[in-house]
């Protein structure tokens, strides 16, 4: 089990710094090429976009890692502790419902008798679609020699970009499990652990005196 947290932990923030890295390489790259030479990559601003995206549904399972992640807890932490404790399993037990929910809902319907009632689907199914349709990006191209090599279309596939969906989804639950497991024996506290508001006072108090 170690084997694997430790191999998530890695991917996670690998994934991450080469996001940021290819968004600030684009970015940085079609600002010279257009100020520069008047020129430029059509399809560099969705290109961005599905990175910025990626980055988002990545960063919510490495925000409960490391405990970035905001939550007004101000009333539940007035609670006796075991109560806040019960209140803290509850949190990460949602977040899992919520992971689980939306990347397919139709166990849920299933359970409660809920087919007919728009509660089938989700992220897996929405990606799974897509696969099977030939639609592709509007702006984002493969290259001219993946095309030529590899028989495809011009256009990137939806689902290429899309699949961050269900995978950020299942990291989320995962994240959430895990976090689960540390608050019910003691190795944490809650789910969310950053309060920016109180670090950035302690830390400048002393200027404030000043």
């Amino acid at each position: 089990m170690s084997r694997l947290v430790r191999f998530i932990d890695a991917t996670e923030e690998n994934f991450i710094a080469a996001i940021l890295a290819l968004m600030t390489l684009v970015t940085f790259s079609q600002v010279v090429a257009r100020y520069g030479f008047n020129s430029g990559w059509g399809g560099a601003l969705e290109f961005t976009r599905v990175l910025f995206a990626w980055l988002i549904l990545f960063g919510m399972s490495y925000g409960i890692k490391i405990g970035a992640h905001l939550g007004v807890d101000a009333a539940v932490r007035l609670l006796p502790k075991p109560l806040f404790r019960i209140m803290a399993l509850l949190g990460a037990a949602l977040t899992i419902l919520y992971a689980a929910l939306l990347f397919d809902a139709s166990w849920f319907g299933h359970l409660f008798g809920l087919e007919n009632k728009g509660s089938t689907g989700g992220a897996y199914t929405y990606v799974a679609k897509f696969y099977k349709l030939p639609i592709g990006m509007e702006d984002l191209k493969w290259p001219l020699w993946v095309q030529e090599t590899f028989d495809v279309r011009a256009r990137v596939p939806r689902w290429i970009p899309y699949i961050i969906l269900p995978i950020g989804l299942v990291l989320l639950a995962f994240r959430a499990a895990q976090a689960f497991w540390m608050i019910l024996i003691g190795e944490k506290d809650s789910m969310i652990a950053a309060h920016e508001a109180e670090e950035l006072v302690a830390e400048n108090k002393d200027i404030l005196k000043d």
